[in-house]
């Protein structure tokens, strides 16, 4: 896990990656309206070094910084474990975007910057489903279980990011019934793409390189054209496994 999180009482702690000094401190400013603890990182490899002693729970990344550019430091607090990482740009090309969704970031927002969008997106990001009724769920040989967030398949622990899982249990919650991509970008992320769905589709990307055996051939998370996404069936259960399977 990277970094410390905040206990469940404490104000959210954001730690925010900004080398414009103007920006970083108007931006801190509001988010402290808002309610949040801010920290402050100038630099990549200063995010990089904090995040170990400091409680933080979502990281303002933004991606034009120097030395150690914002991707690089998005792959390196990915590799290190699942904090939530929201990029700020101002480059609002599909590359770019599609490049800093794969690097490991859960959501995007473009400059310039509204506090209170800001906030929302730190919010939306880090709110919390309440318990699924369901212990577990069997799709393919997938086994996932919402209320200790784990997933393995085959028996083997697989690592999701916490958007990733969310998104996972979504699809899982439909029980083989189709969810919209719109249904999945209100549900998971919070607010409306108004069409664009990038932020949907490399998050699918993601989560099926980790949870397929093979993602060009899905077993798991299955496209539906022209609607949207619904989970496979499982693998022939076992009879203790009826109840909790999806049908």
């Amino acid at each position: 896990m990277t970094g410390q999180h905040a206990a469940a009482d404490s104000p959210t702690a954001v730690l925010l990656i900004e080398d414009d000094e103007l920006i970083r401190e108007v931006l801190a400013l509001a988010l402290r309206d808002e309610g949040f603890v801010v920290h402050e990182a100038v630099s990549g490899e200063q995010a990089l070094a904090m995040v170990d002693s400091t409680a933080v729970d979502v990281v303002l990344l933004d991606l034009m910084l120097p030395g150690m550019d914002g991707m690089a430091v998005c792959r390196a607090l990915r590799f290190r474990g699942d904090l939530p990482i929201i990029m700020v740009t101002a480059r609002t090309d599909t590359a770019d975007v599609i490049d800093g969704l794969e690097a490991g970031a859960d959501d995007y927002v473009t400059k310039p910057l509204v506090a209170g969008e800001l906030a929302a997106r730190v919010r939306a990001l880090l709110r919390r489903r309440a318990p699924a009724r369901r212990t577990e769920w069997l799709i393919g040989d997938l086994r996932i279980h919402p209320e200790s967030g784990t997933v393995a398949r085959a028996g083997t622990p697989v690592h999701l990011t916490r958007t990733e899982f969310r998104l996972l249990v979504e699809l899982a919650t439909a029980e083989g019934d189709i969810v919209s991509r719109e249904q999945l970008l209100h549900r998971v992320w919070g607010y409306d793409y108004f069409g664009d769905t990038r932020l949907l589709d490399v998050h699918i990307r993601r989560l099926r390189r980790k949870v397929e055996h093979d993602p060009d051939d899905p077993e798991v998370v299955l496209t539906v054209r022209g609607a949207g996404y619904r989970v496979g069936p499982p693998l022939t259960p076992a009879p203790e496994d009826r109840q909790t399977v999806v049908r």
